[in-house]
């Protein structure tokens, strides 16, 4: 048989043909694809290669791989500006309320990775700057100053002051010289102040007349002149008038006070003054009201009187014996009952006998209310 041969050759096909080599192809496939993309322009690539490009049609053996390639190609960068585009659009929603004095303006040549890099230094360039050293080093000096001038004004002030005080202190003594040494002390000045005294009767209420309930109040003051005198008719049931001590009885009860009228009258007399009493806390009790006790005087608890009466100091005397032996008057004498405006004036005319040491000695330990 006679043999046949075929020269066939399947390498590769000349580079002129495909207008290159592959490298040369992809590099030409990446080129057009960021030119699309808008990161080159086709003023950088040279002229020659453009031409040759658009130029030279693909081969019919080309045809079937372009085509399928840049079928994929576009469909790839379709998803990609697609997504793109949202994440640019959602972003740019959310960032410009919040952050649009941060934005810097957008720039007009974006046609490379360089342009990207630029904006990071725009956007650096927007942010405050600090400026904490700058500060510390300014505020130093003006404190130094201050300093400097704060402490000569106080060695200027001490200097005058310690040229006054020997002035001041020599004056005094001149002044303590040349008054009489023979003087007594004084009494305080505040003496005598707004200053009542009071006194109230009262009669029996509640279960079998126990409880003592306020029918007649007297006020005087300082000189022993009536500021309030009035019967008051309790808010209960009059069970013993004990006509014996109070000397009430039933026919001063129809045209009483009322004790709540009665009340509001006598407390706005008694408010800041000094009140004098003699077992003052029963005339409380029955006003339902609580003085101060800085602002009370209790005859009763006062040792200086006991002692110029002989008696014991701690040993609380009556009202009727204090008079008698003190002032060397009687009083709630007879069967009609005690008088209240009688026994007012006798308690601040017992008071003022030691007024002056007594309130020397309240001046000196005061007391808590």
């Amino acid at each position: 048989m006679s043999t046949i041969l075929l020269n066939l050759d399947f390498g590769e096909p000349s580079k002129k043909a495909f207008g290159g080599n592959a490298k040369h192809q992809r590099f030409v496939k990446k080129r057009r694809f960021l030119e699309q993309k808008g990161f080159l322009s086709k003023k950088n690539q040279p002229p020659s290669k453009v031409s040759k490009l658009n130029s030279e049609p693909p081969k019919k053996g080309e045809t079937s791989r372009v085509d399928s390639i840049s079928k994929i190609l576009s469909c790839l960068k379709k998803k990609k500006e697609a997504a793109a585009s949202k994440r640019d659009s959602e972003q740019s929603k959310d960032k410009k309320a919040s952050l649009s004095w941060l934005t810097p303006a957008p720039s007009k040549k974006t046609d490379s990775v360089v342009a990207k890099i630029d904006l990071l230094g725009e956007f650096q360039s927007a942010l405050p700057k600090p400026k904490r050293r700058t500060q510390k080093k300014s505020s130093k000096k003006p404190l130094k100053k201050k300093i400097a001038t704060e402490n000569s004004t106080q060695a200027q002030s001490k200097d005058k002051g310690s040229n006054k005080k020997p002035l001041k202190k020599n004056a005094v003594q001149n002044s303590t010289q040349a008054q009489p040494e023979d003087k007594c002390p004084t009494v305080p000045q505040s003496l005598p102040r707004k200053m009542v005294a009071i006194d109230c009767e009262m009669v029996g209420t509640g279960p079998k007349g126990r409880v003592s309930s306020l029918a007649r109040c007297s006020i005087v003051n300082y000189n022993g002149d009536v500021l309030y005198d009035e019967y008051i008719r309790p808010p209960c049931y009059i069970v013993d008038y004990r006509t014996r001590w109070s000397g009430i009885r039933k026919c001063h009860m129809v045209n009483a006070t009322p004790f709540k009228t009665a009340r509001s009258q006598i407390l706005k007399i008694l408010s800041g003054k000094v009140v004098v009493g003699h077992a003052i806390h029963n005339d409380y009790k029955a006003l339902q009201y609580f003085h101060p006790k800085s602002l009370t005087r209790d005859t009763s608890q006062i040792p200086l009187l006991n002692r110029k009466a002989d008696c014991p100091e701690n040993v609380t005397l009556s009202l009727k014996h204090l008079t008698k032996k003190l002032l060397s008057r009687d009083i709630q004498t007879g069967l009609s009952g005690h008088s209240s405006v009688e026994d007012a004036q006798a308690t601040l005319e017992l008071y003022k006998l030691v007024e002056v040491e007594w309130e020397q000695h309240l001046a000196q330990n005061p007391p808590e209310n």
